[in-house]
């Protein structure tokens, strides 16, 4: 089994790359969207969703790190400065290590010009209900850039498996190959 945690800012391509990653690949893709998407509806961003998002996360994790499927892609925007988000982290890659998973930590950057045209995009507003407020989500992107450190340090990253791209101006199907050929998946 396979574990690939795609993470990195909004709009830094992680859906898309993960997407493109699962097409030429046995992994399947959680994006982050798909548990917020769901609840968003009924709680809006309270602690709640949030809450109950996470719940829904793990149980996810765990079901499928049982299972005999190749893999998983999860994405994730990591606040480095948030312990919370470390925990999480940390939690999620012990569900799938303690069932002999492979994981395979892959961090996502570019510049937030980029992201903010990125934020636009068809292919996010038609996998992401909660985006298609763009002025709304461009104001929680800047914000957010703002506020949280969303890409880690120089050696922030320990783990043997690790690629950090940075993919301003470069197509998702490049990244997803880049991905694939450096961890042989």
């Amino acid at each position: 089994m396979k574990f690939v945690l795609l993470f990195g800012p909004q709009a830094v391509g992680k859906m898309t790359v993960g997407q493109e990653l699962a097409e030429i690949t046995e992994l399947k893709l959680l994006h982050n969207h798909m548990t917020i998407d769901l609840l968003e509806p009924f709680f809006g961003f309270e602690p709640e969703m949030w809450k109950l998002s996470t719940m829904f996360r793990e149980q996810i994790f765990t079901s499928f790190a049982r299972s005999n499927k190749y893999g998983m892609i999860f994405t994730y925007v990591w606040a480095f400065d948030q312990q919370e988000d470390w925990d999480f982290v940390e939690k999620t890659c012990a569900i799938f290590e303690e069932q002999g998973a492979e994981v395979f930590f892959v961090e996502l950057e570019a510049d937030l010009g980029e992201r903010l045209e990125r934020n636009k995009t068809s292919n996010r507003l038609a996998h992401k209900p909660t985006k298609r407020d763009t002025v709304s989500s461009e104001k929680e992107m800047v914000k957010s850039h703002k506020v949280y450190r969303l890409n880690s340090n120089a050696d922030e990253i320990r783990a043997e498996n690790y690629l950090r791209i940075n993919n301003t101006g470069i197509p998702a199907n490049r990244v997803a190959r880049k991905i694939k050929e450096h961890f042989e998946l």
